[in-house]
């Protein structure tokens, strides 16, 4: 059949959008990154992220095993750099950022030093490390999930917007804002305090039966349960003070919405 100008015409405009329609999205630009070295029994391993989640699980070897995948849609993943700083406490690497024009510039350090500012940079750095007996571990994000799985030493997990979870065979900390928390540890010969805080969710810690502690437990909006028998001192609310076994150390259990559950593991 033969077809007039004016006919073939409107075929085409009639397909362009269909066309359009079945263009497929841009997929973000990755890169990897890879570390392996030794840290000291007894010193840490510290991951320090600013958008991604982090992810440690037990090692197999003697040695430390840190990937990272870096992502970004719009940002370019080279411009965010995974640094590495060996210290007198063990090792600690960070997700550096592009110093932001006029400010300080972003920097590496261990603990609460150090600078992160993304200024509207929208890659994400995932973290994943093996920690190998003896080796402690503490995990930090912004905007992300810390998961520290069945960890053989301590460790201590912290983050804004995200869940935190802790399993360690040693002592554990947790803290986060926008997020639950779940922690177990397998030690509770802890010196000075254990601090499990959030603001938004709820708090679950399971500690040895034969823990002893001084336990202070607080929520806004939510209930507080023990699988232990507490000598209570004082309860105000939906706020707990009490005594542990034998006491002598302390526990807090701090949210403000979401509830509070204390769980008792077998020796």
């Amino acid at each position: 059949m033969k077809m007039n100008k004016g006919t073939r015409s409107a075929w085409i405009i009639g397909l362009a959008p269909l066309a359009v329609g079945l263009l497929p999205l841009a997929a973000p630009a990755a890169d990897q990154f890879r570390w392996q070295g030794r840290v000291a029994s007894g010193d840490s391993i510290e991951i320090k992220g600013v958008n991604g989640s982090v992810e440690a699980r037990p090692g197999t070897g003697s040695e430390v095993e840190v990937t990272a995948v870096k992502r970004g849609r719009h940002s370019n993943p080279d411009a965010v750099e995974v640094k590495v700083v060996e210290h007198g406490g063990g090792v600690t690497i960070c997700a550096v950022y592009p110093s932001p024009s006029g400010n300080r510039p972003n920097e590496c350090a261990p603990g609460e030093g150090g600078r992160m500012s993304t200024k509207d940079n929208d890659v994400t750095v995932s973290f994943v490390v093996r920690v190998p007996p003896g080796v402690n571990f503490v995990g930090r994000s912004v905007n992300g999930e810390v998961n520290a799985r069945d960890l053989p030493a301590d460790a201590e997990v912290y983050s804004v917007n995200g869940e935190v979870n802790v399993e360690a065979a040693g002592h554990a900390l947790a803290r986060t804002v926008n997020g639950s928390i779940h922690a177990r540890m397998g030690r509770a010969d802890w010196s000075g305090e254990a601090e499990f805080a959030t603001v938004n969710g709820s708090i679950v810690v399971a500690l040895p039966a034969s823990a002893s502690a001084d336990v202070e437990a607080s929520t806004v909006n939510g209930d507080i349960e023990t699988e232990f028998p507490l000598q209570v001192s004082g309860r105000i609310r939906r706020r707990l003070n009490g005594t542990l076994g034998g006491g002598g150390r302390k526990l807090s259990l701090e949210t403000v919405n979401g509830a509070i559950r204390l769980e008792k593991l077998p020796d």
